[in-house]
């Protein structure tokens, strides 16, 4: 347990999650490892979350979504990172996506492709073709917790799970 949080295995509440997020949780090996929180859904933005039930930023971790064209193509990609840094997505996050500009995307955007609700979104169940860039200090922390798709409950798992995440790249220098 995180905080005030009174955790029980994620599978186990799918009421506490987003169809995508337990549809991509069954067929997740790291499942086993990745616990469920209800929340107050009010409270679900990050400072206020952290406030209310104890869990420090560093052991919060925010999904970004983000958008950039090529081609024509509009590519996307998901960021993991700690709430206590920042993307760096005009630099790395651009570079890696090899785009010419790069910005978050919009949030009705996210929504509807995600199928999660904004304030939500994690990297678990996002579609298949994004990959999830995750910032190594997410993967050194013991235990972060994350979003459930849903703003009413949040996911905690151990920190070094974020790197077997489905289409996970750890990518040096992700977050200032």
């Amino acid at each position: 347990m995180m905080g005030s949080l009174k955790t029980e295995p994620a599978l186990d509440r799918p009421d506490l999650l987003a169809a995508p997020v337990e549809a991509a949780l069954r067929d997740w090996p790291g499942r086993s490892g990745t616990v469920v929180a209800a929340i107050d859904a009010g409270l679900a933005d990050t400072a206020a979350f952290c406030a209310e039930y104890g869990v420090r930023l560093d052991e919060s971790a925010n999904c970004v979504i983000v958008a950039g064209k090529r081609d024509g193509v509009t590519r996307y990609a998901a960021c993991l990172l700690l709430a206590t840094t920042r993307a760096d997505v005009n630099g790395v996050v651009r570079k890696h996506l090899n785009v010419r500009k790069l910005s978050f995307a919009p949030m009705d955007e996210a929504v509807a492709l995600t199928g999660m609700e904004y304030g939500g979104i994690t990297p678990i169940g996002l579609p298949p073709e994004w990959p999830v860039l995750v910032d190594p200090r997410v993967c050194e922390a013991a235990s972060v917790v994350i979003g459930s798709g849903v703003r009413h409950s949040k996911l905690q798992l151990p920190g070094a799970l974020a790197a077997e995440l489905p289409r996970a790249e750890v990518v040096a220098g992700l977050a200032r």
